[in-house]
């Protein structure tokens, strides 16, 4: 059964019939990336689009081809979207970790449109413009040649890497013993405040800044 939630998300995309008269192929393009993103690559269909769209299968070969087409067109929509990173922040550290936020950010909210991008060979198209905005950044912080290169890929394998573990964790299975029964003062080595705060849930988006500060710091600091 559909949740309440699910179903006002529905009402709230679903096209109304004043909307239903006009069809053009960026209409096409964002109801299927709404589905995409509520269901998964596996929902979007002709058939289910069309229903969508309140329109013939007919009409959406029209605008954008067969599926095939429609999944390069949606996927070329998804770079489109991702588009430019933009730095914030005074310092070079805090612009630095401000592109790995947005970065993981923009990851996050697309895994489905993401894992097509991914499927169809683009990933390093897709990272592309975050990576020109990071060595524009720790050209900023004075970084040239190697040590540059070495900054922008620990900053986007930080990101990746911080967003599996987090995927991971949220698909496991329930933890027998889980984390507040295995951190006590003993296995803290008596640290009674490490214990209650490793045995208590975690914030991810807390840990990702704490970690990707720390990172930039050393990356951005003196060369060894």
């Amino acid at each position: 059964m559909k949740g309440k939630e699910t179903e006002r998300e529905e009402a709230r995309t679903r096209p109304s019939k004043e909307a239903r008269g006009h069809l053009d192929r960026e209409r096409v393009l964002a109801t299927a990336a709404r589905l995409v993103k509520r269901h998964g690559p596996e929902a979007l269909t002709m058939r289910a689009l069309a229903a969508e769209l309140g329109t013939a299968v007919t009409s959406i070969y029209w605008h954008v081809g067969n599926r095939e087409s429609l999944l390069d067109a949606l996927v070329e929509r998804t770079l489109a979207d991702l588009g430019e990173i933009r730095a914030t922040g005074r310092t070079p550290a805090q612009r630095v970790a401000s592109v790995a936020r947005a970065l993981r950010h923009q990851l996050l909210d697309h895994p489905h449109l993401v894992a097509m991008v991914h499927e169809r060979g683009l990933t390093e198209r897709m990272f592309l413009p975050a990576q020109r905005t990071l060595v524009h950044e720790v050209h900023g912080a004075g970084l040239r040649g190697a040590r540059a290169a070495d900054a922008v890929r620990a900053v986007q394998v930080h990101v990746v890497g911080h967003i599996l573990v987090e995927r991971n964790r949220e698909r496991a299975p329930q933890q027998h013993p889980g984390e507040e029964e295995l951190w006590t003062a003993r296995t803290a080595e008596e640290d009674g405040a490490l214990a209650r705060a490793l045995a208590g849930p975690h914030d991810p988006a807390a840990l990702f800044d704490v970690s990707v500060k720390a990172l930039v710091t050393g990356l951005l600091g003196p060369a060894p």
